[in-house]
């Protein structure tokens, strides 16, 4: 069969707030994006994982991972984390480790060096998984501002930050070059496998992803995104992640969905023979705790967001921006 290529994928989702006519260099330092990682819980201080708060800078989430498995003389499966952090920033998170007999516990002291710092040492009852933790919070530079209404870009920050964004699946979700949506395909569609249960993961949650986002983008362009409509089976406006059953939606709800995915028909049905149970995911991101102030050309912006949500989402509805390296970003 043909092979699809990425260029094939669009990204280009419609905006909210109109076309940003601002620009500014992002991710300049990697103190430029800041994350904090909040379980919403305390460990117990016992049980068979252990748990370290983990301060890093310029290291991603799964070398992590390895270091600790190493050090613990474990099998890098035994290590869990709620999401992977970009490389290019400073940010906290949480790792967990199996280690059923407390005697056989290592010097986690030896993990410390200019990039990585154990912040705290604790025990809980069960591994840490993907989407575990309640929020992340972030605080993020955005240099050199080029705008030529600064007033009226002031009161767009207060409206976005305010009222919310389309809660789209950032970039990072599809891959660099949107290369995980061609794997996606050929497993839905041509049949490929992949031994590699992590990565055949990461290919179908792009999968849902785009759909989700193809859904979402319909619901912008008909500006009814943070309406409530008929057929809607949340007690919020909604998208579903597809995957077995039929859409839970109805009536005017039910006739977006249906159009916007109708070109996808065949990832639709692979995701269901795939065992994938159908989800909804709200079509409003709002965050949590926002504050933003200018650092002479630059803007300071900070806030919450909780797990499996976008803090590039919020970025592209402000302003065009240049990033300094190229993402290996994903979900936080």
């Amino acid at each position: 069969m043909q092979s699809i290529s990425p260029l094939e994928f669009s990204l280009d989702f419609p905006y909210a707030y109109g076309q940003p006519d601002a620009s500014a260099s992002f991710r300049v330092e990697p103190e430029d994006f800041q994350v904090d990682e909040t379980l919403g819980f305390e460990p117990l201080g016992e049980g068979e994982h252990v748990y370290l708060h983990v301060w890093k800078r310029g290291e991603n989430t799964a070398w992590v991972a390895e270091k600790i498995a190493e050090l613990a003389q474990v099998k890098v499966m035994d290590v869990g984390y709620c999401g992977r952090k970009d490389r290019h920033a400073v940010t906290t998170q949480w790792f967990s480790v199996y280690l059923p007999k407390q005697e056989l516990e290592p010097d986690w002291a030896l993990l410390n060096s200019e990039t990585i710092k154990i912040l705290v040492v604790s025990r809980h009852q069960h591994k840490l998984r993907r989407g575990d933790h309640e929020t992340n919070r972030f605080i993020i530079r955005l240099r050199d501002f080029v705008i030529a209404d600064k007033s009226a870009f002031e009161q767009k920050i207060t409206r976005v930050l305010a009222q919310g964004v389309p809660n789209y699946f950032g970039e990072q979700r599809f891959g660099r070059n949107a290369n995980n949506l061609p794997e996606a395909h050929a497993i839905l569609v041509e049949g490929k496998r992949i031994r590699d249960k992590q990565k055949r993961g990461l290919m179908l949650s792009a999968a849902r992803s785009y759909l989700f986002n193809q859904v979402l983008a319909a619901r912008v362009l008909a500006n009814n995104w943070q309406e409530l409509l008929n057929g809607e089976p949340e007690l919020f406006p909604s998208a579903p992640l597809w995957g077995r059953g039929r859409s839970a939606a109805t009536d005017e709800a039910l006739a977006i969905e249906a159009a916007a995915m109708d070109a996808w028909a065949e990832w639709r049905d692979g995701l269901e023979h795939v065992g994938l149970s159908q989800e909804r995911r709200a079509l409003v991101l709002k965050p949590d705790a926002t504050a933003w102030r200018w650092l002479d050309n630059d803007l300071e912006l900070s806030f919450s967001l909780g797990s499996g949500e976008f803090a590039t989402t919020i970025l592209r509805e402000l302003a065009v921006l240049e990033s300094a390296i190229k993402s290996d970003a994903v979900s936080v």
